[in-house]
């Protein structure tokens, strides 16, 4: 006999919200965890058998891409919604088809769009963030590699979100720890070479990504066509562009996608600021390290709660509930804290040994890392309650508030500051430090400050279909 499909988990909004928000946290937080190890160790295998080039190399690629897998990702925050909008209400023929919609759009764009349009513009792109010669010759391939063979990446992105926003969150777990044993796996092979393989660099990284993913995308279909999960692809009648429903996803999504290249184009333009620094190699390897790969112990745990915060939120608005919905985001930031304060604690008494685990011995790297991350040590407790509350806001269907948060948090403000200090004193590292803390607080205030004024209570979601 067939195994009964599983329901919709009701203790989202049924149960206490502190255990609906830890239900859904932990297995994104410890998928987070594993995934990062992944950022760690390539960037620990580069940094030792590249050097700090190779590192930088990373760290700018990384920056440029992530702009495009955000947006992508963000898109289908759009998604997010719907199905947690109708999964609070039990609806799951409509959360089955909405995701369908959601694996159409992502197909498309990946093939048709960010491919093509990737490769060809990737000189471009890294002439844009200030690379040296020898970061550009390390970057160029690696930065291809990732656009052309992306839609593994942004397949496993959406259906990952698909799910937390149904309620699962320990099927992404799983696919998460597969993707990351995968691409250790291949990494340490591919870096360094083994047998007849060669060692392929910066280059093996990427190759190891893209394969990665690609694997467990299609681990993850296979799933979805199956009833071991809550959402079932295999029950949808048609597999034409519904444009109704493809309507509402951009409706919700595009907002949050334009905030997410907001905010990375903010941090694309500081590390061009990074790059005009004296030094610059090594202040770009500095900020690959402390922020993109050290800061994001931290954000892994807010970037959990804040898809915690989203689906507890536009769950309970489903079910008819506002006032639990209300909740969410508070809640989030309690358990974000239990995490943030230690490790900015980390920031400052050991800041040596944790740059040291990434291969950085050079002096100047060194002593540009440190002053880093004790700035970030601060940011750390804006961030985690910015991306609580911004989390709640997007679950419950208002992507437009984040997206002129972000705009004025991490676009206008912050760099506004460097251009101005810039022209008048010329600029320093601390100058850039400091202005990544303040868009920080900045959008920690404007986010907390906008939920409680409560007028996302009355957004209505609708797709147009029977």
């Amino acid at each position: 006999m067939n195994k009964t499909p599983p329901a919709f988990d009701r203790i989202i909004t049924e149960g206490p919200i502190r255990k609906a928000v830890w239900s859904l946290a932990w297995p994104t937080m410890l998928q987070n965890i594993v995934a990062g190890l992944q950022g760690l160790i390539d960037h620990a295998m580069v940094g030792h058998y590249v050097g700090f080039v190779g590192n930088a190399a990373i760290g700018v690629s990384w920056q440029i891409f992530v702009v495009v897998v955000v947006f992508l990702s963000s898109v289908f925050s759009g998604m997010g919604v719907l199905v947690a909008r109708f999964a609070g209400a039990g609806d799951g023929d409509k959360v089955n088809r909405v995701v369908l919609q959601g694996v159409l759009i992502s197909t498309f764009l990946g093939v048709g769009v960010f491919a093509p349009a990737g490769y060809f513009l990737a000189p471009t792109l890294l002439d844009l963030v200030n690379a040296e010669p020898a970061v550009q010759s390390e970057a160029l391939p690696y930065l291809r590699i990732l656009f052309v063979f992306s839609l593994g990446m942004m397949h496993f992105f959406m259906i990952g979100g698909a799910l937390r926003a149904a309620g699962d969150s320990r099927t992404p777990m799983r696919l998460g720890i597969l993707l990351t044993v995968l691409n250790i796996t291949l990494n340490v092979i591919l870096i360094r070479g083994l047998g007849p393989i060669p060692a392929l660099g910066t280059s093996g990284a990427a190759i190891g990504t893209a394969l990665s993913s690609g694997i467990v995308a299609v681990v993850a279909f296979y799933w979805l066509f199956s009833d071991r999960l809550v959402v079932r692809l295999a029950s949808v009648a048609s597999w034409r562009p519904q444009w109704p429903i493809i309507g509402s996803i951009f409706r919700f999504g595009l907002p949050t996608g334009f905030q997410g290249i907001a905010m990375n184009l903010g941090g694309v333009l500081m590390i061009r600021y990074v790059g005009s620094l004296p030094q610059s190699a090594e202040a770009q390897a500095a900020f690959a390290v402390g922020y993109s790969q050290l800061f994001s112990l931290i954000t892994w745990t807010s970037t959990a709660l804040m898809a915690a915060a989203a689906t507890v939120a536009g769950q309970n608005l489903g079910a008819q509930q506002p006032d639990r919905a209300a909740q969410a985001p508070f809640t989030s930031t309690l358990v974000g804290m239990t995490v943030a304060l230690p490790m900015a604690l980390l920031f400052l008494v050991v800041p040596r040994f944790l740059l040291g685990i990434f291969g950085m011995e050079d002096a100047g790297v060194l002593a540009v890392g440190q002053q880093l991350l004790a700035y970030l040590s601060l940011s750390a407790l804006f961030v985690t309650a910015a991306l609580a509350y911004t989390g709640a806001l997007q679950g419950t269907g208002d992507t437009r508030s984040p997206l002129y948060i972000s705009l004025v948090s991490q676009l206008v403000l912050p760099l506004s500051l460097v251009a101005i200090l810039d022209a008048t004193h010329g600029l320093t590292a601390t100058d850039i430090w400091m202005a990544i803390v303040l868009g920080h607080f900045t959008r920690c205030v404007l986010s907390v400050g906008r939920f409680r004024q409560g007028k996302w209570r009355d957004i209505d979601v609708s797709i147009g279909v029977a």
